[in-house]
């Protein structure tokens, strides 16, 4: 298939307005959220991270026993930290000065650690359970992927480039793992980059990087010296969407190679496959692709997480667990419709009941910061998003409700503090990475207002009041609509801020394409 398969389906995101709780009158005025704000500044709404540490990131973690290990405890503060475990498992070592933890996975069983931090400032600790089995990916996985920025462009040096920053600029520091390659690092037999031509495989059918690409392993290497994990692309087709080489045919050498290159995800796209299938949709020969690379898999010595990119056709949802998947797409590529992200959620929301751990639902890539235009058939350059600063707000707040998948894919060499600040909101991502795995219930309150709900582990609830109309509109929130009884205690999620508890309702006012997040819990009388 051509390029011109990468159709992409991208909507926009949003923020709040001024708050106001009713019921019962409060002590005090509630905290008033900004309702006039210039649609394109750029405005700043969670506090920086303070000096003294602070864990962060998921609270399980699943592994299949003697796979090789890799997890960077996320923890902001400031550096140096000094980390500890407890009950670490033998075959496992913390390196104190990172917070590396790395080794082989234990045998099958549930190990309950207690990571620490410490620092001049401060200390912080946090329950961290490692569960070591068949499943993978216990809460949706976070990273980068290369796309939506340099799309054919990208090379070795960008991708080091993305691992060095996700550290430095602290993305890292609140759960983001993944360092992903999209497609284009192959060989082709046609481009207008001659780097990037060449014979597909060699003489041992071993596909072959093209000329950006020298050294894969030590590539990964540099990726995982940093705690991080490395991810790869290829298609069930004879070629990828962009016309690379694609793993039909060789699915198991390529499996292989990619583990013995120490790759830790494999995102499967469609796209060539198509001719092969000739039209016949059947679920069965939807699935027979993502099974056969889902089995084996399943079989090598190395965990690889497995993202289906098969655009939602034939009900993904019910069926990619079964299969082997992780997580695969529900809808076509957001990238050229990044006025529609509401639509797209709604719709991604529907899939709910197909949420849980191991297994979640994939609305497409986060794209705010630098981003190309994917409707340049994949050549723009990265360019300011234009989305509204609600709008981004929005979108991740979207994401998160949903427990989809995080993965930013914007330009890392131009991140900024605003999209740092819709990225590295803990408070935001513990809502995406509770190990409930639940999506949010979605309850219409107008034509263009709706609540999301979700339900966390603790017992506490996640909501999200938005509002995707071109004014700015009231949207009411009722504790019978939501399940709720009694006093509430109200934060808001965004700026990390106790508002006054509530009792029967919560009202806000939400701007244009807006969002206010919040997180309820059961309040003393």
């Amino acid at each position: 298939m051509t390029p011109l398969l990468r159709s992409r389906l991208i909507a926009p995101v949003i923020l709040a307005g001024s708050l106001f709780a009713s019921g019962p009158a409060p002590a005090q005025d509630p905290p008033r959220l900004p309702s006039q704000v210039p649609a394109n500044a750029e405005f700043i709404l969670t506090p920086a991270p303070g000096p003294a540490p602070r864990i962060n990131g998921p609270f399980v973690y699943g592994c299949r026993p003697g796979s090789p290990f890799l997890y960077r405890v996320p923890c902001t503060g400031e550096r140096p930290i000094l980390f500890r475990a407890g009950d670490l498992p033998s075959s496992l070592r913390l390196d104190p000065g990172t917070g590396i933890i790395s080794g082989s996975a234990p045998v099958k069983g549930e190990y309950t650690l207690i990571l620490r931090a410490k620092n001049p400032h401060g200390s912080s600790e946090r329950k961290f359970r490692i569960v070591s089995g068949e499943k993978l990916a216990l809460t949706p996985p976070m990273g980068w992927n290369h796309w939506y920025a340099h799309y054919g462009r990208i090379t070795d040096s960008l991708v080091r480039e993305a691992a060095d920053i996700m550290v430095a600029k602290g993305m890292a520091d609140v759960g983001y793992q993944y360092v992903n390659i999209d497609d284009c690092w192959m060989n082709s037999a046609s481009n207008a980059d001659p780097l990037r031509v060449g014979p597909l495989r060699d003489g041992a059918g071993n596909i072959l990087p093209n000329r950006h690409f020298p050294d894969m392993k030590s590539l990964t290497e540099y990726i995982h010296a940093r705690g991080l994990k490395a991810g790869l692309y290829t298609s069930p087709g004879p070629l990828t969407c962009d016309e690379f080489s694609g793993s039909y045919g060789h699915e198991s050498a390529d499996a292989k190679q990619f583990a013995a290159w120490g790759f830790d995800f494999l995102k499967y796209d469609w796209c060539s496959y198509e001719s092969l299938v000739k039209g016949d949709h059947s679920r069965e020969s939807l699935a027979k692709p993502y099974r056969l690379m889902g089995e084996i898999l399943r079989h090598l010595d190395r965990d690889i997480l497995l993202n289906f990119c098969q655009y939602g056709m034939g009900n993904v949802w019910e069926w990619g667990e079964e299969t082997g998947g992780q997580s695969w797409r529900t809808a076509n590529d957001l990238g050229i419709e990044l006025d529609r992200i509401f639509e797209v959620a709604l719709k991604n929301a529907e899939h709910r009941a197909w949420s849980r751990p191991g297994s979640w639902n994939d609305p497409d890539y986060i794209q705010i910061g630098y981003i190309g235009d994917a409707r340049s058939g994949g050549g723009g350059m990265p360019a300011p998003s234009k989305l509204s600063p609600h709008e981004q707000y929005a979108y991740m707040s979207l994401w998160c409700l949903m427990a989809s998948p995080l993965f930013y894919s914007g330009e890392m060499g131009k991140l900024d503090p605003f999209t740092l600040n819709v990225l590295c909101n803990p408070e935001v991502i513990d809502i995406d990475q509770d190990p409930l795995g639940q999506s949010a219930a979605v309850s219409m309150t107008s034509d263009s207002t709706f609540l999301m709900v979700k339900d966390l582990v603790d017992g506490s609830k996640a909501l999200g009041l938005f509002n995707r109309g071109k004014s700015a509109a009231p949207v009411r929130a009722s504790w019978a609509v939501l399940g709720l009884r009694g006093r509430q205690s109200v934060r808001d999620l965004w700026r990390q801020k106790d508002l006054s508890a509530a009792a029967g309702e919560f009202s806000a006012s939400v701007p244009p394409r807006g969002v206010v997040l919040l997180l309820l819990r059961p309040s003393a009388p």
